[in-house]
Order: C-alpha cells, then structure tokens, then sequence
C-alpha cells in the first residue's frame, strides 16, 4: 500500500478541493423539476437487452430491470508458489486483434497494443497452464496472475455538505503489487482487458465485497461438468448508463488509475494505470486511449430530464451505499438515469471504420465544468454526443470550460489526468452509428 500514501493523500485532498471551489463558484447545485423524469430519454428500462443490442457478444445477458450484465468468469491464480497464492476469477472484455475479440465474443480495441507505451505496468504478463485431457475436456485453461486486486478495504464515499465533491472517500478494492487488469499471455503479443472481479474459494460476499469488486451483484461458480457438456461460471456486475453518438448505451466500469475515480466509478483503483500512454491522446500516434465526457456540475434531480454529472450521481445515485442485489433502492436509482451518463467517443458500432476501430475501454476523461452563466440561464443541460460537446467547448467557453484540479479554476478544455478502464456492453434503444453534428473548424483533431 505504500503508492497509496503521500501521492494518493495529495492528488486526492487537491481534486476534491478544486472541484469544491469549481462547484461552489459555478452554483452548480441547478436542479429543477420535470415530470418526465431523469430516465427521459434512456430508452428501455426494464427487462433483457436484444441480444442483437450487444457488442460483448459473450455476455450471457443484460437485464435493464436488475441494472446488470452477467458474464462469464474464468478461474485464475495469483502469485502462484508464494505464500501469498490465492485463486482469483476474471472476466474477458476486450482483445487488442480483431480475430481473437471476434473468437472470444469481446470488443475489438486496437488501441490496447499501445498500453505498455512508457508504461511498461499498465499491462500484465501473464502465463497459461497447460492442462492434461484428464484434467481438462474442453474448456478455459488456468491463468496465473502475478497480482491480484485487494479487495478487503471498505469503500467510503461520505457526501459532502451539497453532495460532491466527498468529505470522505476511499476505494474499496486496490491493486496488489504486479496486478493490472490489462493482460498479455507470455509468448503471444495480443493484449487482452481480462480483471479479476473475486478472490478466493467462496463463498462470495456480493454485499459488502469484502472479496469481491465494488459492482458484483452475485457470483456462480458451476459444478462439474456432465460428459459432452460445458456449464459457464459467472458473474453478475452492475454496469453503467451512458450515451454516444446520441444513443443510452451500457458500460462496465472495472478499473481506474486515481483514487477518487475508483470510489466515484466503484472500480479497482490501480495506480499502473494513471500513466498508461496517454494523457490528450486519443487518436494521436501510440495512444491506448479513447475520449470519455463527465460533467462536474450538470443538473440534479431524479425528476430532472437535464440531469447529469458527478454532483448528480452523489445527490441521486446512491453513490455512498453498497451495491448489492437487495439494494433495490440504488438500483432503481440507477436504472431511472441516477448515474453519472457520461458521454463516450468512439464506439464499435459506428458507421465509419475508422471511429468504431479507435474505440478503446481505456478512457481518457475530458471534464466540463458549467460557468455561472450557463448554470444561471439553466443552460448546463444534459450532454448526449462528443461531436457537440467537443463544438460548445470551442465555441462557447462562456458556457462550458475545462477544471484545473490544482485551483478549481476554468481551465481550457481537455484532458484531466483522469483515465478510466470501461468496456462497452452494447446499446439501449438503437445502435450509434453517427454522431450528431459535424466538427466545427480547430475544435478537434483532423480527420475528423
């Protein structure tokens, strides 16, 4: 825990106090009513997703009632030979090569070949054991892991008096020494995004995660398996709400490389990542990463159609509780449009090649903050598209300005140091395939 000290303490006392002062200055606590409700616009709310709606294809599926998506989980262990060896479960959720994702029934992410960029940590190598017959018919081979996340902290996340930003925070589960969640099997050069979700032989505690990540809602691990037959393990996480290109998708959030990410995301918070290339880089030469739009002072409100951002998660998602499957009460928070509803940029399922091919789970966070202006003049409305988000920035920062997390100030628009691994389950209502206005001149990188 010693990369938890002096530089968590600091990155997380400044963050907290600049977007306090951000928030306070901008009067960011506009809500108003609307009897549409914050789902308004979030497409179906209950029931099973279309499974020709989803682009984890492997995910066995997603139930918009229960806000979870159940996958299915692989056997690991960490630190094997060690006195510290446990057995660890993961999931699979992206692959760096287009006919291995396609294989698995997971994303294809490209981008995931740069991760080890001037970051050598961010990716983990892994090695496969080698089953006899006997011992496996068919079925996944063990993965041994040299790290493994800690789950037995207790994740805070005490409001502060209007809400965000905490008075208290710390991530339930952190990355043991070695441990990330992006993985590359010793002898092969594909990089796989596989985390560890549990620890341990069972049972499982899925209500205060004590050996499970902050989002396990329940945990199956089968019996064994009848002749000529293959019966998964899997796990129930509770996923995200967010848009792109216009449309509600769903997102599972897993890992984050900050400590205030990790408690807001309800992720392993695990500090290889912080560095993984790159800072700003999106579509530029050697990113792993792909643009991910938050909102520090949106609108609140349950009944609030415009509602969205982190203010919003912490007044109307639960974000101080649990997550369990009896906690029906944040799960139809969530469901009703409680979350955060960030805005994604690239997605797989877009008509361009190039856009959906530069899609990656590793998210780059470009946070908006609302000016006075805008919140007064209930302008601070809620954002659905990158391409629009990325005009109202360059065009009116009047209205909408980046954070600078060492002041709370306005800062220009753009990266935060924030960095987020999300992969993308599928979409609510339709698939994004554009986005919903064209770039304005200078407002992003070309081709665009």
């Amino acid at each position: 825990m010693k990369g938890f000290s002096k530089r968590w303490l600091f990155g997380a006392a400044t963050l907290a106090l600049a977007v306090f002062a951000a928030v306070m200055v901008s009067g960011a606590l506009a809500g108003g009513k609307d009897n549409t409700g914050a789902a308004k616009g979030l497409g179906q709310l209950t029931g099973l997703l279309p499974r020709d709606h989803l682009t984890e294809e492997s995910a066995i599926q997603v139930d918009l009632s229960k806000e979870s998506v159940r996958l299915p989980l692989y056997k690991g262990i960490a630190y094997k030979g060690t006195p510290q060896q446990e057995t660890v479960w993961y999931v699979l959720l992206d692959a760096s090569d287009a006919g291995l994702a396609h294989d698995l029934g997971v994303n294809y992410a490209p981008k995931l070949a740069n991760i080890a960029v001037n970051d050598p940590e961010a990716v983990q190598t892994v090695t496969l054991e080698s089953p006899t017959p006997d011992q496996n018919k068919f079925g996944q081979a063990v993965v041994d892991f040299q790290g493994a996340p800690d789950f037995t902290p207790t994740r805070i996340a005490t409001p502060g008096p209007t809400g965000f930003p905490l008075a208290k925070f710390q991530p339930g589960a952190v990355a043991g020494a070695g441990y990330s969640p992006f993985i590359r099997i010793a002898g092969s050069d594909a990089v796989y995004s596989a985390p560890i979700v549990a620890t341990g032989d069972g049972p499982f505690d899925a209500t205060h995660h004590t050996n499970t990540g902050d989002r396990v809602l329940g945990v199956h691990i089968a019996g064994p398996q009848q002749p000529g037959q293959y019966e998964d393990n899997w796990v129930d996480l509770l996923f995200v709400k967010g848009f792109d290109a216009g449309q509600p998708i769903v997102y599972i959030s897993t890992d984050a490389g900050q400590p205030l990410t990790s408690v807001l995301e309800r992720s392993t918070y695990v500090p290889a990542l912080d560095k993984a290339a790159y800072n700003g880089g999106d579509d530029f030469l050697g990113s792993a990463r792909e643009r991910l739009f938050g909102f520090i002072n949106g609108q609140t409100g349950a009944d609030n159609k415009e509602s969205q951002g982190f203010v919003h998660l912490v007044k109307d998602g639960h974000a101080s509780e649990d997550a369990s499957a009896s906690n029906t009460a944040l799960i139809n928070a969530l469901r009703k449009g409680g979350d955060l509803l960030n805005v994604f940029g690239d997605f797989p399922t877009l008509k361009d090649p190039r856009h959906a091919q530069a899609y990656s789970p590793l998210w780059d966070a470009q946070l908006g903050l609302w000016t006075d202006k805008a919140v007064q003049q209930g302008l601070n409305k809620r954002q659905i598209d990158e391409v629009q988000v990325f005009n109202l920035a360059a065009t009116r920062p009047d209205l909408l300005t980046g954070v600078n997390p060492a002041t709370g100030q306005p800062a220009p628009y753009g990266a935060s140091g924030v960095d987020i691994n999300c992969a993308v389950i599928g979409f609510i209502d339709k698939a994004p395939t554009a986005n919903l206005a064209d770039p304005v001149a200078n407002s992003q990188f070309p081709p665009r």
